[in-house]
């Protein structure tokens, strides 16, 4: 807020995404408007995983063309290191905590967001996966501990043939050519699988950004995470057109072209 001058006492809605909620209930949110003190406000998580974060840009931006609301805190957050199995040396290498926010306020003159593509594959939860109350999944039982449980063979599978496809779907939804996209800002999982991505789609490496290899696979922070870096290292600039894509564990997936409008 003291970086772009702006307050959060006329934030109408809150919606936050995250896996790790300190208490099922009262939601994060809802604590997140206690500590502001913001005073008129509706508030809520929601979880989707990875995917987290497009989703919840996605539930700000309906809120706002319907009318509802005027102006949307988005908050991505997560301590995955509370939740991963330590035992397990194919995943606790992987992950790490963060959190990231962005306001989504109305823009009459120039609307940020320019297409959408979503999808999901139900079948594919098992392959990675979070025990609650249930103890198995598909009539498969579960390893009911609480802990980050993956298949990563499988998610590596799922990637690789599901999002160059939507890529191309989110791109003719735009009405644009992929030359045009200044920014891919992928959900960092592992920088192997997004190159995989990329090869797959034609999108350059070289415009994508990233945030797992500095700070680990944080589920839906890694892309504001990544958006923050982009804005430091000063890649990232007012009307660049970006791809924002994210995906995981459901199997479930959400993509957005946006152009970037940052108050500075």
């Amino acid at each position: 807020m003291e970086t772009y001058d702006k307050s959060l006492q006329d934030v109408d809605c809150i919606v936050v995404s995250t896996t790790t909620p300190d208490y099922v209930y009262p939601s994060v949110a809802c604590q997140i408007q206690d500590y502001f003190h913001i005073p008129h406000t509706g508030a809520f998580d929601l979880n989707a995983t990875c995917a987290g974060f497009t989703y919840a840009l996605h539930v700000a931006n309906s809120f706002i063309t319907s009318g509802l609301h005027q102006k949307v805190l988005v908050v991505a957050t997560e301590t995955l290191t509370k939740v991963t199995d330590y035992t397990d040396r194919s995943t606790c290498i992987l992950f790490g905590d963060g959190a990231g926010a962005v306001l989504v306020e109305k823009d009459e003159v120039n609307p940020g967001f320019i297409a959408t593509h979503m999808g999901t594959n139900g079948e594919g939860g098992i392959h990675v996966y979070r025990s609650n109350l249930a103890t198995t999944m598909f009539d498969l039982p579960l390893k009911a501990d609480g802990k980050i449980v993956q298949n990563g063979r499988e998610v590596y599978k799922w990637v690789s043939r599901t999002l160059p496809p939507s890529i191309d779907i989110l791109v003719q939804k735009a009405e644009i050519n992929l030359n045009n996209i200044d920014w891919f800002v992928p959900h960092s999982a592992n920088i192997r699988m997004i190159e995989s991505v990329c090869e797959r789609s034609g999108i350059p490496i070289q415009k994508t950004l990233t945030s797992s290899e500095f700070l680990g696979n944080t589920s839906s922070v890694t892309i504001p995470l990544a958006l923050g870096l982009g804005i430091m290292e000063g890649k990232v600039k007012n009307g660049d057109i970006m791809m924002l894509y994210g995906f995981g564990s459901g199997l479930t997936h959400l993509g957005h072209i946006i152009r970037w409008d940052l108050d500075a």
